[in-house]
């Protein structure tokens, strides 16, 4: 399954990640570094910042660390977010703190967040936008364990949480490529809420691939949010509508403990209450938002059919 992002730019990064990773010094706090880099990943963000330079006219091999060091941002939260999850998997490996342990996945993953600012200490205002991004994917985060604890979560609190969270990180790499070539401000705003659109896709398709995915092509059992009473779109949107309606099931079933809970039968609900094409339709509506965004930009029109390929591969992936 294609991730949207080139061949040819694929190998850049995956080759810019093997040379980074080959100079990190012999020493156990950059072990879990090397460890989780070479797993493998979909790479969409430091692809999205190789398409945008590219789409204003710059040299994607010039973007390259900056690049890089969206992608060492980004799993240096998947190695934090693992600890807080007590996730024991990661891409279908042991996760940081499972095969070394929680002390060492925090020292690792500071060091991999101040390695990320190294690289993209470049250019004053890519730093900029880059630590206004860093800081709200933090500030994601702790909205999302706050809702864990909460019965009376709203789906526009879900969606800001999830902006924050997921979608501002893809939005942040298409404007540092756009402002290492160089385009416009109101450019750089128009690719910038491009990718928050396609982030907020991206996340809602990541729940419905969780819920009514192929559990062969996800790779995990289908349901695991419901069954951890997540409060992800699906069960928000679930619980409003069986409350409207005067069901139980939903609530019945997150009165169990998680391992009791009946996941096909939640999944039955969902489906009954329509909420699985409410879903639907949110990303579809976030997708056609992303394409919007991109059209407004002034460019050639050629030069955004990778852009549009990325948006597609999003909306169309299985896993």
């Amino acid at each position: 399954m294609s991730t949207g992002i080139p061949a040819a730019h694929r190998a850049r990064i995956e080759q810019r990640i093997d040379r980074w990773v080959a100079g990190l010094p012999d020493d156990p706090l950059y072990a879990p570094m090397a460890y989780l880099m070479r797993l493998p990943g979909k790479r969409v963000r430091p692809g999205a910042v190789l398409l945008a330079a590219e789409l204003f006219g710059h040299d994607p091999d010039d973007v390259l660390d900056e690049a890089l060091g969206i992608e060492l941002f980004h799993n240096f939260t998947l190695m934090h977010d693992d600890i807080m999850d007590q996730a024991p998997l990661r891409r279908g490996m042991p996760t940081v703190h499972t095969k070394w342990n929680v002390n060492t996945a925090i020292l690792s993953g500071d060091a991999m967040l101040v390695k990320a600012y190294q690289l993209m200490a470049r250019d004053p205002e890519v730093l900029r936008l880059f630590s206004h991004y860093a800081l709200g994917v933090c500030e994601g985060q702790q909205r999302d364990m706050d809702l864990e604890h909460r019965a009376d979560v709203h789906v526009d609190e879900y969606t800001e949480m999830i902006r924050l969270k997921t979608a501002v990180l893809l939005g942040c790499a298409l404007q540092v490529g756009a402002t290492l070539a160089k385009a416009p401000s109101a450019e750089r705003m128009r690719i910038g809420a491009m990718g928050e659109h396609l982030g907020l896709a991206f996340q809602l398709r990541d729940d419905l691939l969780d819920a009514f995915g192929d559990p062969d092509k996800v790779g995990k059992q289908r349901g695991g949010d419901l069954r951890a009473g997540k409060r992800t779109f699906l069960l928000i949107r679930g619980l409003e509508k069986s409350d409207a309606a005067g069901r139980t099931e939903l609530r019945e079933e997150l009165d169990k403990p998680p391992e009791a809970r009946d996941v096909q039968r939640m999944l039955r609900v969902l489906e009954e209450l329509g909420v699985e094409a409410d879903a639907a339709a949110e990303v579809e509506r976030h997708h056609a938002m992303a394409l919007d965004a991109l059209e407004t930009i002034d460019v050639a029109d050629a030069r955004k059919t990778p852009l549009r390929e990325l948006a597609q591969a999003l909306l169309d992936r299985v896993h």
